[in-house]
């Protein structure tokens, strides 16, 4: 397992942009698929995007494609969710997370390596 953890959260108005980052721990990141779930009050967490471990190949959300997008470093270790045109459906707590390996699409139950979580809250 890696070690996942996440920074750059906060409160921005609609329409605006923040980056998340994750820094992984662990030789193995470059093995690893990397995504970002998040969740809402009162709602199942959700799938937003992942990035296979060459980062040629990236999954989106429909909620977010065309707004966010996922990228990784794999000489630094950390992946990143560039989020711009914010809409306050996308206040949630943000997950980062690393498979070994994915089927089609991804999906939570692949994932076996979690951050805490950042929240992330946009103004209307």
């Amino acid at each position: 397992q890696v070690q996942l953890v996440e920074s750059g959260g906060g409160l921005v108005q609609a329409g605006g942009s923040l980056r998340l980052s994750c820094a992984a721990s662990g030789r193995t990141f470059s093995n690893h698929v990397m995504g970002w779930f998040r969740q809402a009050p009162a709602k199942e967490r959700e799938f937003v995007a992942a990035i296979s471990w060459s980062g040629s190949k990236t999954y989106y959300a429909d909620s977010v494609k065309g707004r966010f997008t996922i990228s990784r470093d794999n000489a630094k270790n950390t992946v990143y969710l560039q989020m711009n045109s914010l809409k306050p459906e996308d206040t949630a707590v943000y997950y980062c997370a690393a498979a070994t390996a994915i089927n089609m699409w991804p999906r939570a139950a692949d994932f076996g390596s979690w951050g805490q979580g950042n929240q992330v809250t946009v103004s209307s």
